[in-house]
């Protein structure tokens, strides 16, 4: 019996959809998923634009 890797990924996103079709967010719930992708995505971001600064700086500036 072969395993068609389409149909599980298929299922998997219909289970997945089924149980976030029954969640209901509550008041602070969209606050804190901005703030948690706020700490999650910021300090790389700050970390890749501190090494192109050195960069440029190490090759026009000094």
């Amino acid at each position: 019996m072969k395993i068609n890797r389409s149909d599980i990924k298929k299922r998997l996103n219909e289970v997945d959809e089924d149980k976030l079709k029954n969640v209901e967010l509550e008041k602070g719930d969209t606050f804190a998923m901005v703030i948690a992708a706020l700490i999650t995505f910021l300090p790389p971001i700050i970390i890749i634009c501190a090494i192109l600064y050195f960069v440029v700086w190490l090759i026009f500036l000094r």
